[in-house]
């Protein structure tokens, strides 16, 4: 089986289309990203980039897609739409394609509290195994053909300081992790778990406090081997740890869709353990 993995595609809607004070105070402390440091110019073809994502998973023959995360820049409805939009028929087939929420998606009290992420991914989030749910569908697992589990988990949260982006699984998921890999119905099958907050940096070392997945550590133990793979984004390069006898391979998919940096993963897996990826830039989009 073949798995395109993609992230951070940052569906960025216009600042000076909602206005400054419109958004809210924690916008406010992103406002110098994206107008000065220029995010917004950088993500501003992140729907067109996305499209060709699709074709390439297409031509590719892919069996399924992942997208790890970070599909907004500040959380707005349109932004969520605009992705929803690009990924097309993929958005209505659990089959077909994975989504996650990343920081960027949870950026905000309304958004949660009006459930933005899932009025446009709700479809994406039937699990094959609810049973191991433990926070809303989360840890929530895909068994695909007779081979390949994908396990999605929920790492992103709303700080209780504005600016800091650490992420957490926390207790309960991780043990509804750990019953869903000891599930029978995953016996011989590689596993991909999905969660948008990096393990470890493209050095190998934790990510800065402010900015990492805080129970890095406790999720790596639980993925001994060239079985199981962490498919992540959340730090804006591409790079692969491969597997040791105790750790999983670590794919990070940098930003899919960020000018300059464009492109993705393809993951190949075969009798039940994943052989290794290769990383594709993507040129155009035509």
């Amino acid at each position: 089986m073949r798995v395109l993995h993609c992230s951070d595609v940052h569906v960025t809607e216009d600042p000076k289309r909602t206005g400054f004070f419109r958004r809210g105070p924690r916008f406010w402390m992103s406002w110098y990203e994206l107008m000065v440091e220029g995010r917004a110019q950088a993500f501003s073809q992140a729907p067109e980039t996305i499209r060709a994502i699709v074709r390439e998973a297409d031509r590719h023959a892919v069996d399924h897609l992942v997208l790890s995360g970070d599909l907004t820049s500040s959380a707005l409805s349109s932004e969520f739409a605009g992705a929803s939009s690009a990924l097309g028929p993929l958005v209505g087939d659990p089959r077909r394609c994975t989504v996650i929420p990343g920081n960027h998606d949870c950026h905000h009290p309304a958004a949660i509290q009006e459930k933005r992420f899932e009025a446009h991914f709700g479809a994406l989030l039937q699990s094959d195994l609810p049973v191991h749910a433990r926070i809303g569908p989360w840890p929530l697992v895909r068994l695909l053909g007779d081979g390949l589990a994908v396990i999605a988990l929920h790492s992103s949260l709303l700080p209780s300081i504005p600016g800091v982006s650490y992420g957490r699984l926390g207790p309960r998921q991780l043990e509804g992790l750990r019953a869903a890999i000891a599930d029978p119905a995953l016996n011989g099958r590689a596993v991909l778990v999905v969660v948008h907050h990096a393990p470890r940096r493209a050095n190998g070392t934790p990510d800065k406090l402010s900015h990492r997945l805080l129970d890095a550590d406790a999720l790596l133990a639980l993925l001994p081997g060239p079985r199981f793979a962490v498919l992540h984004g959340h730090i804006h390069r591409r790079y692969y740890h491969p597997a040791t006898p105790t750790r999983p391979h670590l794919f990070g998919a940098g930003s899919s869709t960020q000018a300059g940096r464009e492109g993705y993963w393809l993951i190949d897996i075969e009798g039940g353990t994943v052989r290794g990826g290769s990383a594709y830039p993507l040129a155009a989009h035509s």
